[in-house]
């Protein structure tokens, strides 16, 4: 396996491309550089017609923390657009796609995890969408991820409450495909790759092509909506105090509702 200087690895075996956040230093936290690379790769898949199945997993102790909010001041921050990108990426790839979720995977990380056509949970995981501990509201796409495999109301409760999802209520409330002991999460995802990169491709292809467009239906309008809330959010003095919070590991003081 190799790593790009962006914080990329990748990996490849008997048809399955094994994609790996690698910057373990920051929970596998993404800036703009490895999101681009990451869309980049996962839209290379069309064109080559060797790979039969994907995998994304994350370095270290977690999955993907979110967006890395250190990198916002710097230019290198994720921008909605770049992540909307990953998003259709994922939903594109005419092959399917597998998230291995070890650890934390919360903000853009949870949506990115769910997006997937498969998600593997190691039994300590947990999903969170935490986005309103700084003002923001959920993006990704996970408006209508979340809600088409869980329901309105789980969407709300991890959206509202930014509370953690474990594993097995992943699994109870059809966020997570499968469930395994830590040590046998990479093991378990590699054999069903392979057991997915060895079986009928068009086949794969055109199944999930339906069901994504019965399913996601309202997704471009997610992304859409999203894009056009977290500008919003952006300019508020709330998000301000969020982001000024998390970098000082503080709680946030919010200001409240706003004139409109």
């Amino acid at each position: 396996m190799t790593t790009t200087a962006n914080g990329l690895a990748r990996s490849f075996e008997d048809g399955v491309l094994e994609l790996r956040l690698d910057r373990p230093e920051s929970m596998n936290a993404v800036n703009k550089p490895l999101f681009v690379e990451l869309r980049d790769a996962l839209r290379s898949v069309a064109d080559d017609t060797s790979i039969r199945a994907v995998t994304i997993t994350g370095s270290g102790r977690g999955f993907c923390a979110g967006a890395d909010l250190k990198a916002s001041g710097s230019g290198e921050g994720v921008s909605v657009t770049v992540a909307n990108e990953v998003i259709r990426a994922i939903r594109e790839t005419p092959v399917p796609v597998i998230s291995l979720v070890n650890g934390a995977a919360a903000g853009v990380g949870c949506s990115l995890a769910v997006a997937c056509d498969l998600v593997l949970m190691a039994r300590s995981s947990y999903l969170m969408l935490a986005f309103t501990k700084i003002g923001l509201m959920p993006d990704g796409g996970a408006t209508a991820l979340i809600a088409a495999s869980a329901g309105r109301h789980v969407a709300m409760r991890m959206a509202l409450l930014a509370e953690k999802l474990p594993a097995e209520k992943a699994l109870e409330h059809g966020l997570a495909s499968f469930v395994y002991d830590d040590d046998q999460l990479l093991a378990e995802g590699k054999a069903l790759a392979t057991r997915l990169a060895q079986g009928a491709a068009t086949s794969f292809e055109i199944t999930k092509q339906a069901i994504n467009d019965a399913t996601l239906f309202e997704l471009e309008n997610a992304l859409q909506r999203e894009s056009d809330g977290q500008g919003q959010l952006g300019l508020t003095p709330d998000f301000k105090e969020g982001v000024e919070a998390f970098v000082g590991r503080r709680a946030p003081v919010f200001n409240g509702r706003q004139p409109r």
